[in-house]
């Protein structure tokens, strides 16, 4: 037999021997109890936990131990380490809740060798679509109205604005409904500013704000302001007259039927 020959035989001697070997200490696989499922998938309200069963299969002529874990979720496994017997396999129940949003985590099983598998878990929260809102503290000053909108519901919302004020003589401004160019995710909060460079320099003011939203969702605030150009009327008779103007607004607000709007207002009064 020649030196190539002999030199062949043992590779291949040596081959078959190794192989075996590393096939069975890598028989073993992890996947979703029931099979026929490439990941595992949980639904429901937030807060609901659901039950399932990891599967560690092994292929391999000796017992092998595999240690389970997951990551990214509130899984809670029956076992974290299962002995599973040569061709056996063994399932292993968990319990997973239901996060506030849709999630992904992952099912770990590690083998005695260091060597990992992983699954995927992928968690959907069934979270009613409620539209609500409120507006917040409203401010007057400068050349605009600041006021902040906070979304209260689950869902994103695309605000509406009107704008209405009235002085002492009547109506000084009055927005009619338009759409803001904001987006506004659930449990944020935003503060805006309406601009208004022509406010009246000399009134006592009365701003309300409506927002409005799809699905329903409504809020309305108001806040009032007091502009007086103090150095014009800084003598004697400017002050008298400014007295005299505000004098005017508080019988006015005396003597004023209440009116359907008034009653409508649930929004903070700054």
């Amino acid at each position: 037999m020649s030196l190539t020959v002999r030199v062949l035989c043992l590779s291949l001697f040596v081959l078959l021997g190794v192989t075996p070997q590393a096939n069975a200490a890598s028989g073993w696989s992890v996947a979703p109890g029931g099979g026929g499922r490439p990941a595992f998938y949980a639904e429901g309200a937030p807060g609901a936990v659901v039950e399932d069963t990891v599967s560690v299969t092994n292929r391999g002529g000796e017992p092998v131990t595999v240690r389970l874990s997951a990551t990214g979720a509130r899984v809670v496994l029956a076992r974290s380490e299962v002995s599973v017997p040569a061709r056996t396999r063994a399932d292993v129940p968990f319990t997973v809740t239901v996060p506030d949003a849709d999630r992904s985590a992952v099912l770990t099983a590690r083998g005695p060798d260091g060597r990992s598998r992983t699954v995927g878990l992928h968690l959907r929260a069934r979270v009613p679509r409620l539209s609500a809102l409120t507006v917040e503290r409203v401010r007057i000053g400068g050349d605009g109205i600041a006021y902040e909108i906070v979304n209260r519901g689950t869902t994103t919302l695309v605000p509406r604005l009107a704008v209405r004020a009235d002085g002492l003589l009547g109506p000084v401004l009055d927005r009619p409904t338009r759409t803001l160019p904001v987006e506004l995710p659930p449990g944020r909060r935003i503060r805006l500013t309406e601009p208004w460079p022509d406010r009246p320099a000399l009134d006592a003011l009365d701003v309300r704000l409506t927002v409005t939203a799809g699905g329903g969702a409504r809020d309305t605030a108001q806040a009032s302001a007091r502009f007086v150009p103090w150095q014009p009327v800084a003598g004697g008779a400017g002050a008298l007259a400014t007295a005299a103007f505000f004098g005017i607004r508080r019988h006015r607000r005396r003597t004023r039927e209440p009116s359907d709007a008034d009653a409508e207002l649930t929004g903070a009064v700054k």
